[in-house]
């Protein structure tokens, strides 16, 4: 356990660092900065970092195969080329009833579909409007399907290795669900919780599986990343970060060994960020002792 480190490797101060997803082909670590209306790309060979302007808070990026990305923008699904820096919409909007969603977090799952879900505008972190939420897929013939509604914050979800179960975390649940999963169709049913967050780990956001199917979990305002087995909903693991808001996580690196973590500032104040210089920034963690499972991408 000793061995474990965190280096931050780009203290940009993002003001909510989402969706950490890495690009093998670019060698290189994409995330978001959703009210910050970027999408960044950070080379650790040149340990720099390249952000894409858009033109509506972007709460997630995926890996497309056809080449480039795809994202979340707003209440629609878009397409982006990196080098031409350009967006275009791929879908209409959703949620079209509820003038006061975004997007929230998103990922491609193993038969090439972007499922994301929506949430209220928070009017500050973590509050906002309940139940105004939904989980959608996007298919590759650009279709949308809508799985359920009375979502509050639409967050972390990732795949069981063997495909048949789909994770998925509604924060103010403070509850990580299992649904069981159809690879074929992307149907999705018989929800359940596996595990419930005890109260200093906070609020339940981001979430990735590794090579042996157990979960990990970034705790929003919980300052760490838990490590959870899906089978007896039990924690295994807590690796804690220098900074409280901690928002996602992904592996990635030399053969998916390393560990990314996102984190936000938004919502603290000037004593809070002298504490915590690094807030908003992106963090590596090595040493986990684990590998985890390449990212999909979207066949649309």
């Amino acid at each position: 356990m000793s061995s474990v480190r965190i280096e931050c490797v780009a203290s940009e101060g993002y003001r909510i660092g989402e969706s950490p997803v890495w690009d093998e082909k670019e060698g290189a670590l994409m995330y978001v900065d959703i009210p910050g209306r970027k999408v960044c790309r950070w080379s650790p060979l040149t340990r720099q970092v390249q952000a894409i302007p858009v033109d509506a808070p972007v709460s997630s990026v995926a890996l497309r195969k056809s080449g480039d990305y795809v994202i979340t923008l707003g209440t629609r699904f878009a397409a982006l080329k990196w080098k031409e820096e350009l967006v275009t919409t791929i879908t209409q909007e959703v949620d079209k009833d509820k003038p006061n969603t975004r997007f929230n977090d998103g990922k491609v799952d193993p038969a090439g579909r972007y499922f994301a879900g929506t949430m209220a505008e928070e009017i500050r972190p973590a509050v906002l409007e309940r139940h105004q939420g939904s989980l959608y897929t996007l298919f590759p013939d650009l279709s949308v399907v809508k799985h359920f509604d009375q979502v509050d914050i639409s967050n972390g979800l990732d795949w069981s290795l063997d495909h048949k179960t789909f994770f998925y975390i509604d924060s103010l649940s403070y509850s990580v669900d299992a649904f069981d999963y159809d690879l074929q169709t992307g149907k999705i049913g018989n929800r359940r919780s596996i595990y419930k967050l005890e109260k200093e780990e906070s609020i339940p956001d981001g979430m990735c599986i590794d090579t042996e199917g157990k979960l990990w979990v970034a705790c929003y305002d919980g300052g760490r990343v838990i490590r959870l087995d899906p089978e007896t909903g039990k924690r295994l693991q807590t690796v804690k970060l220098p900074v409280d808001k901690t928002t996602s996580c992904c592996f990635g690196g030399k053969d998916y060994s390393e560990m990314f973590v996102t984190s936000a500032s938004d919502g603290m104040d000037k004593e809070w960020l002298s504490r915590q210089p690094q807030a908003g920034g992106i963090f590596k963690i090595t040493g986990l002792g684990v590998k985890g499972v390449p990212p999909y991408a979207f066949a649309g």
